[in-house]
């Protein structure tokens, strides 16, 4: 089945998401100069008086290929601190946002920052036409107040059309505020649209798993030495999914919004991925970057466990090198081993993100649609 797609999507005046065969960039400019961002770099395209030029600003062929002969001494090995200590904890987090977002989504992230900044200075210009528009008020009030608007009829007629003419500028400039969005705009054939909203129905069913835990750290642990069945122990916090979309942003589908215990929350759209903090601290991630693995674990669960979950068996808090119950701890105790979902996503840039799930039919259902969903927008577009 052909594959039904706008090869530019207007995101905002002078901003395009373009899609081919040779991946996903975007543009900004207008007719005759534009700046076009992709994995290759950066590249600025004139068309000035029938000549066209194009320049490769950053990217593989920007590169210089001169080296340098400067004689460089060997940096001698130093000698290890006994004193430091050694930890053996793997913190899982992602990079700083500025530095995650894809080459080839440096023109969305430039065309948020624009509406963000058009938004801004639309909001601070309101302000002032609602103070002018409240001054105009008072002075009509006054006119009445102390008749001199009684003996210059011209003063009421003129304040009225002033009233008149500044909440129509309120309205006006509010209809403005509201416009302040990036519009995204994919027209998927039905076939990629129908894998797009598996994801989308899985991810809401996902969101009523009993538990989910946002993994923080994992480390792996001396069994024998800790009298344990668990040879990983992890760190984790609980968070919610919703459906949830950023103002700037406005789309066919609410974005899948990931709740980040110790980061960037994610934000899941049709073809890219949101990293946001703030309105000033973001990042954007393309689809066809995302690396997404699911499975179901093993996990001996010390604490309540999630009416949504399978206990798949049984182990002792002590436990001697067969697993079997150390009988030398009195007060050694049974402990339920359960089947939860996991998932973690990374990306070359520095993303790199884990969770579980108490259900994890409900994660792996969520798993193969997005996969198969990817791997469906890729064959298409690559």
């Amino acid at each position: 089945m052909a594959w039904s797609y706008r090869k530019r999507i207007k995101v905002i005046p002078g901003v395009h998401l373009n899609i081919s065969k040779r991946g996903i960039s975007t543009s900004i400019g207008v007719k005759g100069a534009s700046i076009n961002f992709s994995k290759s770099g950066t590249r600025l395209n004139t068309h000035v008086l029938g000549f066209s030029n194009s320049f490769q600003l950053s990217g593989s062929n920007s590169r210089s290929k001169s080296r340098s002969n400067l004689n460089l001494s060997p940096v001698q090995p130093s000698q290890p601190n006994v004193n430091i200590p050694v930890f053996f904890e793997d913190t899982i987090f992602s990079a700083d946002v500025h530095e995650i977002t894809s080459q080839n989504m440096q023109g969305i992230k430039e065309a948020i920052i624009l509406a963000q900044k058009q938004k801004a200075e639309l909001t601070a210009d309101l302000k002032k036409i609602k103070r002018t528009l409240s001054f105009t008020k008072t002075k009509k009030i006054l006119g009445y107040l102390f008749i001199y608007g009684l003996i210059n009829k011209n003063i009421i007629p003129q304040l009225n059309t002033d009233i008149t003419a500044q909440q129509e500028a309120i309205d006006s400039t509010n209809d403005m505020i509201e416009k302040c969005y990036v519009n995204l705009e994919v027209d998927f054939d039905n076939d990629i649209r129908s894998k797009f909203e598996d994801v989308y129905e899985c991810f809401k069913k996902l969101t009523g798993s009993k538990k989910i835990w946002d993994i923080t750290s994992a480390h792996f642990q001396d069994r024998v030495a800790a009298r344990s069945s668990a040879s990983k122990l992890v760190s984790r916090k609980e968070v919610k999914f919703s459906l949830k979309s950023l103002p700037y942003i406005k789309s066919d589908y609410p974005a899948l919004y990931l709740k980040n215990a110790n980061g960037a929350d994610l934000y899941f759209y049709p073809t890219f991925v949101v990293m946001y903090t703030n309105d000033n601290h973001f990042g954007i991630i393309g689809i066809d970057e995302l690396k997404l693995y699911h499975s179901s674990l093993r996990f001996t669960e010390e604490s309540e466990v999630p009416a949504d979950t399978k206990i798949i068996d049984r182990t002792w808090a002590k436990v001697n090198k067969n697993g079997t119950r150390d009988k030398r701890f009195k007060s050694n105790y049974q402990i339920p081993v359960v089947r939860y979902g996991h998932i973690k996503m990374n990306t070359d840039t520095g993303l790199n993100e884990e969770y579980q799930f108490s259900n994890y039919e409900l994660a792996e259902q969520f798993g193969k649609a997005f996969k198969i969903y990817q791997s469906e927008f890729l064959s298409k577009v690559f």
